[in-house]
């Protein structure tokens, strides 16, 4: 008898947390395990805006997936693209960009997120994402380029649009990724005689009426004051009404001249979702509190692609596309997953929400850990070892710590590496949202392969 073929799509914070849950529990020969990834690392995506500003390596967040597993999944790279659950076929494109199928008997849906975008003229041609690695080191490439471009020009116009900077969106990332870049400008500008500090604008916007409202009033306002000290020029209730490759137009009517706007204003599921035909909240699929997908033969799902019901808070609310969730769902999925191999009961996902933190850099930092609300050193202390224990191997750990030490030790650095230097690095080059099948194509393409026997 064939053994049962379970895979799981994605290597985010879910998807890893389900393979290791899997690799750890079942019996030798239970059932063969395949993770599809599109690249041989889980991203610690927490830790993006401190990579965007030089704090840390791009290989101390990029943890190895063959470090971190017992060597019992197959690793195939790529990412998929459509999903048949009658045929119970799995289209993949791998990095080669050859199109092959991968049956199975049980399929874990972890494809995590994408940046929500929306239709804004030129965002997509002139925004740039923090979601990946490679956005991340590409940001501070950019960003210091504006800095030297700067310097070395006589036109007035040109240095103004090059020295202000636009951040979209006032939840962790982007707030993060403001107060970290904004610090390594501060830092940098002593080694340009020619530029004036005063000249350097950080700007930060959000739709919404408070900065990161799941802090609660005192610790977002506390931030919100961190921010305007240093000199960041925070807009609640605005956002893009245009973008274009030398100014931002906000909603409010000012123009800013401006060639770096960086888009942090949420996520979306994975585009995967939409090739299921199924039943959505608000764009994630509606699983049960088993992480189920009712009326799919054999398919789960979880993190950010799913729409977990939150049993702790009740009255209908799902879990928030968190990696706190994610890794915790993981784990309880692959429980789940190995009960329905033995035929024994499933057990509903239910967690309460360990807090939040929020790094500033520096010193400065926010973070409310079950409930108790903390800023400054103590905040930074709760808020970088909640990160650092987060980290799935000792020499992801290693990586981190030294890093934060020789920052804390020798400064910031504000070298170029020339990453894609002539590339847009824009959020249409980054995020290919645009290779998915629909649940049609994915029938015929299946349908064919059947055909060919």
């Amino acid at each position: 008898m064939a053994r049962p073929r379970i895979l799981v799509v994605g290597a985010g914070f879910g998807g890893v947390e389900c393979v290791r849950r899997l690799e750890r529990a079942l019996k030798p020969g239970e059932a063969d395990i395949a993770l599809v990834a599109p690249f041989s690392y889980q991203l610690y995506l927490p830790l993006l805006p401190q990579v965007a500003s030089g704090v840390l390596t791009p290989q101390s967040v990029a943890v190895s997936l063959r470090r971190s597993r017992r060597h019992r999944t197959r690793i195939i790279p790529g990412g998929a693209i459509g999903v048949d659950t009658t045929a119970k076929i799995c289209v993949i494109r791998k990095i080669t960009d050859e199109v092959v199928d991968e049956r199975y008997d049980y399929i874990v849906l972890a494809p995590g997120s994408v940046t929500r975008t929306f239709d804004i003229p030129g965002l997509l041609d002139n925004a740039r994402g923090m979601k990946t690695l490679a956005e991340a080191a590409y940001i501070r490439d950019h960003v210091i380029a504006q800095l030297d471009l700067a310097d070395a020009s006589h036109d007035e116009e040109e240095r103004a649009s090059r020295l202000q900077f636009v951040v979209v969106g006032g939840g962790y990332a982007g707030t993060e990724t403001a107060a970290c870049l904004q610090r390594l400008t501060t830092s940098a500008v002593r080694y340009y005689p020619r530029l004036d500090p005063k000249l350097i604008k950080w700007h930060l916007i959000d739709i919404a009426s408070k900065l990161m409202p799941e802090l609660g009033d005192k610790l977002g306002l506390s931030a919100l004051e961190v921010l305007r000290e240093r000199g960041i020029d925070v807009s609640l209730g605005v956002s893009v009404a245009e973008a274009g490759p030398d100014k931002v137009t906000l909603t409010d009517g000012r123009v800013l001249p401006c060639r770096t706007l960086i888009w942090t204003a949420g996520v979306t599921a994975s585009p995967l979702v939409a090739t299921f035909g199924a039943e959505t909240v608000r764009g994630r699929l509606a699983v049960t509190p088993e992480m189920t997908l009712p009326g799919f033969d054999g398919v789960f799902a979880l993190g950010d692609a799913a729409a977990v019901p939150d049993l702790v808070k009740g009255g209908g609310a799902v879990c928030p596309p968190t990696a706190q969730h994610a890794m915790r769902q993981g784990r309880r999925l692959a429980d789940n997953l190995i009960a329905t191999l033995r035929h024994q009961p499933l057990k509903p996902y239910e967690h309460r929400d360990l807090g939040l933190v929020v790094d500033l850099g520096g010193k400065d930092a926010v973070s409310k850990p079950l409930g108790v609300e903390m800023h400054g050193i103590a905040a930074q202390a709760v808020a970088r070892g909640y990160h650092w224990s987060a980290m799935r191997t000792n020499v992801a750990k290693a990586r981190v710590m030294t890093n934060w030490m020789l920052n804390a030790i020798a400064g910031d650095d504000f070298v170029r590496t020339g990453f894609q230097s002539r590339k847009p690095g824009t959020l249409r080059e980054f995020e290919h949202t645009n290779s998915y099948l629909t649940p049609e194509q994915v029938r015929q393409h299946t349908a064919s392969l059947t055909a060919r026997g």
